[in-house]
């Protein structure tokens, strides 16, 4: 690796385009040294290193030369994006051709076999408005390039496409084999023969859980003789807590009962195969599923906007469910044992599985069957106006070091880790980053930016800021937020830390840049993300106001960004049940909560933040930080240590327009 990414070496010799540089150079070594010697790594690669080229070349060489697989997590669809389309084609220009794969949950793939049996049996299953569903559906089916739900150009009920996409039972290998078109069996025939695969840090968990699927003897993590490369690492704690946790929606029973059998249309599973008790024991379940969620809600003491509410102590409510619940999955098995065709046995099987899930689900949420874990109901606004929010009910295991250690960093396996910012100020071996995800026998480097911070960038401070709660807050804020577009001609983002403060300023600032041409792009207000993301690039003086998805993950290298303006210093709320008992943990350790964790997680998304500003060698930009607390408050001087080594000014008195 070290003469691959030399000067003179084979990414040289490969690309007209390729630029030297020596912390690519060191990084890509660590890798091919911790893959070779079956060594855990963690290593942060800042922004402009090229950590994807670092990590995949050296990678795909291991995993050819020593017939292994090669698995990369990242947490973006951007990101898997870049890699399979832009870095792939680029290694295999170096090293040969290679077989590299997207995987994709499996509930995202069209099972052809599951369409043509819905489309057969619409008149007694599916109402009109769902036939003409299917009938796009069908059409679509012979143009899509990948069968998955991202390749869709409209958006099909839920209903209707839980009946055609791939499921376990259903949709197997005996059942969709190869000749009958099954896009997702055809994902894992092709896996078998991937040197490389891509998925999201989701799927990998789902996958490492599952108990459809017997994990090869010969597995270090999904596939025999693997090894993983977890990108975007930063994410990994709490998409792990979340994937280790209890999640059970009264939405999500009423969508299993109604795939069973719906009152409003009369039609299902059940009345499909003549199961009048069936159809009897879901009518009056979905009238005790709203009673218990009514009931739930009724305990649960939601303050104002709050959405959660933590639940201490076990048997919250009494478990009326259990029993009505056990009635339709025995029900629904049985019917599936005496069901004339194999698709009709599967889809019922299929369905009691789910629902012994869900009641499995609900028991160990009352009963509070997991320690260590933390417990809230949800209250989730549906997307209908005028009808009533429904509840939701959730676990997550408030500490993940120690299953996060024991799946990736015991046993001699080859797991590397790494993302742009892992660090926190003084912490070039990521201490805080790999206590928290059990790291902590792991090799670790920092690889600095090769960018010259000092030529490309500034930072400006504002001193004088009123507190949130101070009657002048708003007006001085926006009057910051407006020197500062002026100064940059627009061309910014704007990060907030909550959509009340967002929405406030939006409306406060509109006028001015309407007066000056320039486009408010403002999250919240109907435009997908990405199309967001689109028009900003392509309107050179926009301003995008986002908050917390446009802290991460974005990546609009050239003018179009010459600034970034942090409105907050991006403290967790504390008042969210994971991030209240992980302070609660660390108090009852007898550590300081706010600066072992507030302050180190928020220095983290500070550096992302910061980081979307300078994405090449061509880029310059200003960076204005309207927070006063990082020159007033004595943990400032952790946040600017934090920061690219750019001229800070520091501006007293925001200017009169």
């Amino acid at each position: 690796m070290d003469a691959a990414f030399s000067e003179d070496g084979l990414l040289a010799q490969g690309s007209s385009q390729f630029e030297y540089r020596a912390q690519q150079q060191r990084m890509a070594g660590m890798v091919g040294y911790a893959l070779d010697h079956q060594r855990p790594l963690v290593v942060e690669a800042a922004t402009g290193v090229g950590k994807s080229l670092a990590y995949l070349v050296p990678a795909i060489t291991h995993a050819l030369e020593a017939e292994r697989k090669a698995i990369v997590c990242t947490h973006t669809i951007n990101l898997q994006e870049q890699l399979i389309g832009k870095d792939v084609p680029i290694v295999k220009k170096l090293v040969g051709d290679f077989n590299a794969e997207i995987l994709k949950g499996r509930s995202n793939y069209l099972c052809p076999t599951r369409l043509a049996r819905a489309y057969k049996e619409t008149p007694d299953l599916f109402t009109s408005t769902e036939q003409a569903d299917l009938k796009l559906l069908a059409d679509w089916s012979t143009r899509t390039k990948d069968g998955t739900l991202s390749d869709l150009d409209f958006t099909p009920s839920q209903r209707i496409w839980s009946q055609v996409c791939s499921e376990p039972h259903a949709c197997t290998p005996r059942r969709c084999g190869p000749g009958s078109g099954c896009w997702y069996q055809a994902a894992r025939r092709r896996l078998a023969e991937a040197d490389l695969v891509i998925l999201n840090h989701t799927l990998f968990f789902t996958l490492l859980n599952s108990a459809e699927d017997v994990l090869p003897d010969d597995a270090n993590f999904l596939f025999p003789r693997d090894f993983v490369i977890v990108d975007e690492a930063h994410t990994i704690e709490n998409i792990a807590a979340r994937a280790f946790g209890i999640h059970v929606s009264e939405s999500s029973l009423k969508f299993e009962l109604g795939r069973l059998f719906n009152p409003r249309t009369r039609k299902g599973f059940f009345p499909f195969v003549g199961e009048e008790r069936g159809v009897r024991e879901v009518e009056q379940a979905l009238g005790e599923i709203e009673a218990f969620f009514r009931n739930v809600e009724s305990v649960c003491h939601f303050n104002g906007p709050a959405r959660e509410y933590r639940i201490r102590e076990p048997e919250l409510v009494e478990n009326t469910l259990a029993l009505p619940l056990k009635r339709i999955e025995d029900i629904a098995m049985k019917a599936g044992d005496a069901a004339r065709s194999d698709n009709t046995r599967a889809d019922l099987h299929d369905a009691a599985r789910r629902i012994m899930s869900l009641r499995g689900g609900i028991a160990a949420f009352l009963d509070q069957q997991e320690d260590g874990h933390v417990y809230w109901a949800e209250k989730n606004q549906n997307a209908d106006r005028g009808t009533a929010p429904t509840l939701a009910l959730h676990s997550a295991p408030i500490d993940v070091s120690e299953k996060l250690g024991e799946i990736f960093f015991t046993g001699g396996k080859a797991a590397i880790f790494t993302s742009a910012t892992l660090g926190v100020t003084d912490d070039e071996d990521m201490q805080y980053f790999r206590k928290r995800v059990g790291a902590m026998r792991s090799d670790a480097a920092a690889i600095d930016s090769p960018f010259d911070y000092r030529k490309q960038m500034r930072l400006y401070l504002a001193k004088t800021m009123p507190e949130p709660t101070h009657k002048d807050y708003q007006a001085t804020l926006a009057r910051w937020i407006i020197h500062f577009l002026d100064l940059s001609k627009g061309r910014a983002f704007v990060l907030f830390t909550s959509y009340g403060s967002m929405k406030a300023m939006a409306e406060a600032i509109e006028d001015h840049c309407e007066d000056r041409g320039w486009q408010l792009l403002v999250q919240g207000r109907g435009m997908p993300r990405h199309r967001m993301l689109a028009e900003f690039k392509k309107d050179t003086h926009s301003v995008l106001f986002g908050t917390d998805s446009f802290w991460t993950g974005v990546d609009v290298p050239g003018e179009s960004l010459s600034n970034v303006i942090i409105t907050r210093l991006p403290f967790a709320v504390p008042d969210h049940p994971v991030t209240a008992a992980r302070l609660e943990h660390i108090q009852a350790s007898g550590g300081n909560p706010f600066t072992e964790y507030s302050v180190p997680e928020a220095i983290l998304k500070l550096r992302q933040g910061v980081g979307r500003l300078i994405r090449s060698t061509k880029d310059r930009g200003i960076c204005c930080i309207l927070d006063n607390r990082i020159l007033s408050k004595p943990y400032g001087r952790a946040f600017l240590a934090a920061m690219p080594d750019c001229p800070v000014e520091i501006v007293n008195h925001v200017p009169e327009p």
